[in-house]
């Protein structure tokens, strides 16, 4: 029998995403007292849709579908992104009320944060609340459904068609999901610039808080170089992480730009780009997936 007295997180992650993962976990573990049951959802055998137009945009976009079932369709569950970090005591998310809701989300009506400096507005399903007691959810129908055109991709991913808009919630605080933004009321930030997140560039301004919560990681044995190294070599994080890590803090502004500079260099030289083993692995599946099921992939 499931209770709420175990704080239950389904992490959506790739393989190329587990040292953000760890850092997630062991940010959320850092702020709160509570018993914490972090579940990656990785590589799970779901099904791939007929139309190649409805593949999943990561490996991970379906498994948020799977939480209900996996948790035996009993309890309460929160669904995350492997990369964000978290800054405040966990239990008030895991205590927002459902109130008859059978999903929360964050509130459409609040302006989300962008690195760029503008806001905008849009429904965010990246942290999310589930009453897996009410959600029958079974990811082999979903995608049933979706190769019979009972909805689209972006009704189901962007609008969750699947729930009754009246059991959706948007009662989830803003800042329990700032994007690419940190200030004295982010609750959660959330790395989303895929092509700037601190294990793959120099140039995210945020990337000395993540840093951060890695040095302590190193400093406390949750985590080792030898580790961080081996996910290098596995092309998964950039080669210059180390050095940022060992001495990015120690930096003034104006050394910061060259320091910067040298890393770029780095990175490139070896060879190294942004998320290149992970589109890999991801078209590999695609196609292993597509060639069980006679679709043929448009490249």
């Amino acid at each position: 029998m499931q209770t709420d007295d175990v704080i239950r997180i389904f992490v959506g992650v790739d393989r190329t995403q587990i040292l953000a993962l760890r850092v997630l976990e062991h940010s959320i573990r850092r702020h709160t007292t509570a018993i914490v049951e972090i579940t990656p959802m990785i590589d799970l055998p779901i099904p791939l849709p007929q139309d190649p137009k409805n593949f999943p945009r990561t490996g991970f976009s379906f498994t948020r579908f799977c939480i209900p079932k996996l948790s035996g369709y009993q309890g309460k569950a929160i669904y995350m992104d492997a990369d964000m970090q978290v800054f405040f005591f966990f239990c008030s998310l895991w205590g927002i009320p459902f109130d008859g809701a059978h999903v929360i989300l964050q509130d459409e009506q609040n302006a989300m944060y962008r690195p760029n400096g503008q806001r905008e507005r849009k429904r965010q399903s990246s942290v999310m609340l589930l009453d897996c007691a009410q959600l029958t959810w079974d990811i082999n129908h979903i995608i049933q459904d979706l190769d019979e055109k009972r909805y689209t991709y972006r009704e189901l991913m962007s609008e969750l068609c699947i729930v009754s808009p009246d059991k959706i919630a948007h009662r989830l605080p803003e800042k329990w999901n700032h994007l690419d933004a940190y200030d004295a009321q982010t609750n959660l930030t959330h790395y989303t610039e895929m092509q700037i997140q601190p294990w793959l560039s120099s140039k995210h301004p945020l990337a000395e808080i993540w840093f951060s919560e890695i040095r302590l990681m190193l400093s406390n044995g949750s985590l080792t170089w030898k580790e961080i190294e081996d996910d290098i070599t596995a092309g998964y994080l950039r080669p210059s992480l180390i050095r940022d890590i060992k001495y990015g803090h120690k930096l003034s502004r104006p050394s910061r730009a060259i320091f910067n500079w040298i890393n770029h260099k780095i990175d490139r030289l070896s060879g190294f780009r942004p998320h290149q083993v992970f589109y890999r692995l991801l078209q590999e599946s695609r196609k292993k997936s597509a060639e069980h099921r006679g679709v043929l992939i448009v490249k």
